[in-house]
């Protein structure tokens, strides 16, 4: 009978370990310990536990005037375009009359932004999304100088870990933008598309590593694309991505790259969050 009980306790124990390892995942979010890299420091990150949006790591850019590329969104910090919730963070994209002090437009959408509550120079970027799509839609996952030190955009740089064209839901661009301010202003970069399905369709780990002297691009883990030259007008390499550089998630609507939405599109669409991570090597 003890040898019995014995094995039984055993087996229980197991049981019970294997269970509370294993049955819910998400529950090992918030532990750090579980999200280490060997060879590399955590140094911010977001889960999206909560229920609602942590303005400590966040804040929001509220503004009608369509980002300077032509195009037709209104910015909003309304929940109406972004909440918390089951442990992601949700972007919306909607199809509305919205009034604000920029003026009317006739889509909402959010642009959210760390800076100066998460900037970094140089590091190792995970995001993991789920993306819209059809035509006109633009999602986006970027970094952008903190402080303007070599002048306006892009003599300061901007790096896109992730550009997304909602009527090519299967590919994705990475890309850097330097030189000097337009027209004297170059890009670099390249794409990835998925061998099947497509980025709305599921979940993906966008990863971007960016060290002094070389940038790389991954989705998946799989490397798509690494870069290793760019300049800004009358400065020393590796300017400009030698500063402290924030990073931005939003959802555009139209625009000069994508086009506009046409009777295609549904509505609404949206960006689904899973987590955002920066690491940089110990």
């Amino acid at each position: 009978m003890k040898k019995i009980l014995i094995v039984f306790f055993a087996l229980s124990t197991f049981a019970f370990s294997n269970c509370s390892k294993n049955d819910n995942p998400a529950k090992t979010k918030d532990n750090t310990d579980s999200l280490a890299i060997e060879g590399y420091n955590l140094v911010w990150n977001d889960e999206f536990n909560g229920t609602e949006v942590d303005l400590t790591k966040w804040s929001y850019e509220v503004n009608g005037h369509g980002g300077g590329n032509n195009e037709l969104q209104y910015y909003t910090d309304r929940n109406e375009n972004s909440f918390v919730s089951s442990g992601k963070l949700t972007i919306v994209a909607r199809q509305e009359e919205y009034t604000g002090t920029d003026g009317t437009r006739y889509y909402t959408s959010a642009r959210m932004r760390t800076v100066n509550k998460g900037d970094w120079k140089y590091g190792r970027f995970e995001i993991r999304a789920k993306l819209p799509y059809g035509q006109g839609l633009w999602p986006a996952i970027w970094l952008l100088p903190t402080k303007w030190v070599y002048g306006g955009w892009p003599a300061s740089g901007e790096i896109d870990i992730m550009e997304l064209l909602g009527h090519e839901t299967d590919k994705v661009y990475g890309t850097i933008h330097y030189g000097g301010t337009p027209p004297n202003n170059t890009h670099t970069g390249g794409n990835y598309t998925l061998s099947t399905g497509t980025f709305a369709g599921s979940f993906h780990t966008f990863r971007f590593d960016w060290e002094e002297n070389e940038m790389r691009w991954y989705v998946d883990d799989k490397l798509y694309l690494t870069q290793k030259n760019w300049f800004t007008n009358g400065q020393q390499y590796p300017a400009p991505f030698d500063q402290l550089f924030h990073l931005i998630l939003n959802v555009a609507v139209g625009g000069n790259w994508p086009g506009n939405p046409d009777l295609s599109t549904t509505w609404p669409q949206q960006m689904e969050v899973d987590y955002v991570r920066v690491y940089q090597k110990k």
